[in-house]
């Protein structure tokens, strides 16, 4: 190659390339100092908002959690339920 980077390899499959890159120092085939910022001014959030009825009691629980441990109620709730599903799918 002209910038003297060796050249990224052809993958056959996204594992093929995962295990290439676990062994292997990007900084060898790209010149990061050349890199730009990448910006996508069209995407999406990720996040759905809905609405949900708590009773009061439970939420000011979930409150009180949230703030001994520093992070929103919103925040602490998404995790409760990420575990949750998380066991009840695997």
């Amino acid at each position: 190659m002209k910038n003297g980077k060796t050249a990224i390899p052809e993958f056959r499959s996204k594992v093929e390339e995962h295990e290439f890159w676990s062994i292997h120092d990007s900084t060898e085939f790209v010149d990061w100092k050349k890199a730009g910022k990448a910006l996508y001014p069209n995407l999406k959030p990720t996040m759905k908002t809905i609405s949900l009825r708590l009773p009061e009691p439970m939420l000011n629980h979930l409150k009180v959690l949230a703030n001994e441990r520093d992070v929103p109620y919103q925040s602490l709730l998404k995790m409760f339920l990420k575990e949750r599903l998380d066991q009840e799918f695997s």
